[in-house]
């Protein structure tokens, strides 16, 4: 069967969802740049949703403050391609969720879009969990191409994933 993602990304994708099962560890996303593809990496697995919780695709600013209570004045003075933001859609993905761990990413995947202080390529990540911190990442693909930055985002949200399922 042909997936829609490379190989790579369904096999981490599968040890995620092992591993949250073997640990009872439910998963929520909250995507921008994405566009739903964490999510969708995960449901390429068959049986996902006793791991995946549930996703939110908030590729708009007013999603994010709608859905995931990310503040209009923290998106409007650090731009949604943040770390703040990123910390806070993750966090609010937890508290709109049953799931125990989140990840976040917003950035930007391009073509346009890029500016000299946020290049296309420049992706935030951020993990929370339930009763723990809140831990960011940031990301230079530099450009790969939209597909390329979205990918390698998958990739590095998944990674994200293991590792506070694993810590």
């Amino acid at each position: 069967m042909a997936s829609l993602f490379p190989l790579e990304i369904i096999l981490l994708a599968q040890l995620v969802l092992d591993e949250c099962r073997e640990r009872h560890v439910r998963i929520v996303t909250a995507e921008s740049c994405t566009g739903g593809l964490v999510a969708a990496a995960l449901t390429e697995i068959p049986g996902s949703s006793d791991v995946l919780e549930r996703g939110f695709v908030t590729y708009s600013n007013r999603a994010k403050h709608s859905l995931l209570g990310v503040p209009g004045d923290l998106i409007a003075d650090m731009g949604a391609v943040s770390e703040p933001v990123a910390r806070m859609m993750a966090e609010g993905a937890l508290a709109a969720s049953d799931a125990h761990i989140a990840v976040a990413i917003t950035g930007v995947a391009g073509p346009g879009g890029g500016t000299a202080m946020k290049p296309v390529g420049l992706v935030h990540f951020a993990t929370a969990r339930s009763n723990g911190s809140i831990l960011h990442r940031r990301e230079m693909f530099g450009d790969l191409g939209r597909e390329g930055i979205r990918l390698e985002s998958v990739r590095v949200a998944l990674e994200m994933i293991r590792d506070r399922v694993m810590g």
